[in-house]
C-alpha cells in the first residue's frame, strides 16, 4: 500500500500539503484497488465460488452501512425525519410534472 496518489500531481491540480482527508482517501482508494487486483488474480476453483465471495463481501459492506444508518436515525430522529420529508416533497413535485 502506498501513501502517494496513483498519478503525480499536475500543474492544474490543487494540492494542499495539510489536507489529511484527501491523503486518507487516496490511501483508502489505493488499498481498495490493491485488494481488487489481488482478488482478481486469485486462483478460484469455480465461477460459483467467486460469485459467492463477491456476494458475501457486498453483504458485509451493506450490513455495515445499514447499521451506520440505523445509528444515525437513533441519534438524530428529527433531522432524519425532516430529510425524509424534504426528499418526499421533491419526489412528489417531480412526479407531478
Amino acid at each position: 500500500m502506498t501513501q502517494t496518489p496513483i498519478t503525480p500531481a499536475s500543474p492544474d491540480d490543487i494540492v494542499l500539503e495539510d489536507d489529511t482527508l484527501t491523503q486518507r482517501l487516496d490511501r483508502q482508494a489505493d488499498a481498495i484497488l490493491a485488494e481488487g487486483e489481488r482478488r482478481s488474480f486469485e486462483d478460484t476453483t469455480s465461477l460459483r465460488q467467486a460469485l459467492r465471495k463477491d456476494a458475501e463481501l457486498i453483504r458485509s459492506k451493506v450490513v455495515g452501512r445499514v447499521e451506520t444508518a440505523r445509528d444515525g436515525i437513533r441519534d438524530q430522529p428529527m433531522k432524519t425525519t425532516l430529510y425524509a420529508l424534504g426528499v418526499g416533497v421533491i419526489i412528489g413535485m417531480l412526479l407531478r410534472r
